[in-house]
């Protein structure tokens, strides 16, 4: 008995040597992250240097993409018609366009309030040229920024690393990779943002809100960042992983559409239900795009092995068609809407009460026509036509249209030509045209 008590007095002494040993708050062998005081700017350490071999360009904001992608407008002869559309080096921000995840919004909300107040922006590249990154679309840069009250320019990609809005992507293999990664080691032990271990507070958690499109379209905002669910006729392809999908309202007479992007998210048989001429049910989350000033729903989903999962994208019937709906030019122009709003009856503009949907137009004179040219942009050989009836004047813009022998067709086809036309309504630089997106779709009068 005594041999026992002695053995049980061991090993109590031995927990008590352990627990001494262990950190406050922690287990025996287990450090918790150090918890600074106050944390450091490293910011306002990293000083922009105009003499360095790097290149340089002053620049604008062009358009507002996510949290590490802005297009610019920079005066630099080696970049191809003006915009650079960059990639910020070592961040990787949690995804806001196509994919929406955690944090996503805060990210590209931080990058838009940064650079929307500065008054001047400068790009630089990682070495002595631009360099591409894996797409080959963009280019990689560091941003730098400065408002009227700072002396010195802060460096944008750090300061997202810093206040936590980043994973890291190379961060220590590019120039101010040291510094990068003491920003981002003291987020983490901050628990900022990604690293806190709290929900995001702009993302939507719960199901998806079963609504109508013309529900959805009569109070898109409110809707922002939520998952919604509808049915609707995919009506037609826009060729850049989208398609335009449109329902029809007795009550109104009205067809209600919206511009579905899919990007990668998709593939087989999840492609395959927003085939044309099909009727879905879409399940996605409602977004404001910046780039082309217009809402869209986002982030599908499609699990093959479980296709009845309410959060997938469903395929409900096929053999449909495009509306078409024929167009009036001054209901067009000049016509009103009335449709019942989150807690009023709102009165909206024609156009924009039918965006998205198809429409046709017959009898439309060419009077004048312009090419994009940009070599560096897939909207190369796309036309903007110029078209008057009665009196009134209309846009067609089209996307990059080849015969059946698969040439390029020119303005030149329909310059000073009349037109019939079926295409989308759609908006672009503050004003609402129809979008051609196939040349079957332009008959010649």
């Amino acid at each position: 008995m005594k041999r026992k008590l002695n053995i049980l007095s061991l090993f109590l002494l031995l927990s008590l040597l352990l627990s001494a040993c262990a950190p406050a708050g922690g287990e025996a062998g287990k450090l918790d992250p150090p918890i600074t005081a106050e944390a450091k700017d490293y910011v306002s350490l990293l000083t922009l240097r105009m003499d360095s071999e790097t290149v340089k360009a002053e620049a604008t904001v062009k358009t507002f993409v996510d949290g590490d992608t802005t297009h610019f407008y920079v005066d630099d002869p080696s970049i191809e018609g003006g915009v650079l559309k960059a990639r910020y080096l070592a961040v990787n921000t949690p995804e806001s366009t196509g994919k929406i995840e955690e944090y996503g919004k805060k990210a590209s909300n931080f990058t838009k309030e940064k650079l929307s107040s500065a008054t001047s922006i400068i790009v630089e590249s990682d070495n002595e040229t631009w360099n591409k990154d894996s797409t080959g679309s963009r280019t990689l840069a560091w941003v730098w920024y400065k408002t009227d009250d700072m002396t010195e320019y802060r460096n944008l990609n750090l300061e997202i690393l810093q206040n936590g809005l980043a994973q890291a992507s190379n961060t220590g293999g590019n120039r101010y990779g040291d510094t990068c990664l003491a920003a981002l080691n003291q987020a983490k032990q901050q628990k900022l943002n990604l690293y806190s271990g709290e929900k995001d507070p702009d993302f939507y958690y719960g199901s998806a809100v079963e609504l109508t499109l013309k529900e959805l379209r009569a109070n898109t905002s409110a809707y922002e960042g939520m998952k919604v669910a509808f049915k609707g006729i995919i009506a037609t392809n826009s060729g850049t992983q989208g398609v335009y999908v449109e329902d029809f309202d007795a009550e109104t007479g009205l067809n209600y559409g919206i511009y579905i992007y899919y990007g990668h998210s998709l593939s087989g048989m999840g492609l395959d239900v927003l085939s044309v001429g099909n009727e879905a049910r879409i399940v996605g989350t409602v977004q404001y795009y910046e780039g082309g000033g217009t809402w869209q729903v986002s982030d599908l989903n499609y699990q093959m092995m479980r296709p009845k999962d309410p959060d997938n994208i469903q395929k409900l019937s096929t053999g449909h068609s495009a509306a078409y709906t024929p167009l009036s030019l001054e209901d067009f122009l000049n016509g009103t809407v009335s449709l019942q709003g989150e807690e009023e009856t709102i009165t909206v503009p024609y156009a924009q009460a039918i965006l998205n949907t198809s429409v046709s137009l017959d009898g439309l004179k060419v009077t004048s026509a312009y090419t994009t040219d940009d070599e560096d942009s897939s909207s190369k050989g796309a036309m903007t036509l110029t078209c008057e009836k009665d009196g009134k004047t209309v846009t067609i813009r089209t996307a990059v249209l080849t015969d059946e022998s698969g040439n390029l067709i020119t303005q030149d086809a329909y310059l000073d030509k009349t037109i019939s036309v079926k295409g989308i309504v759609d908006y672009f630089d503050g004003n609402y045209q129809i979008k051609v997106f196939s040349a079957k779709n332009i008959t010649i009068n």
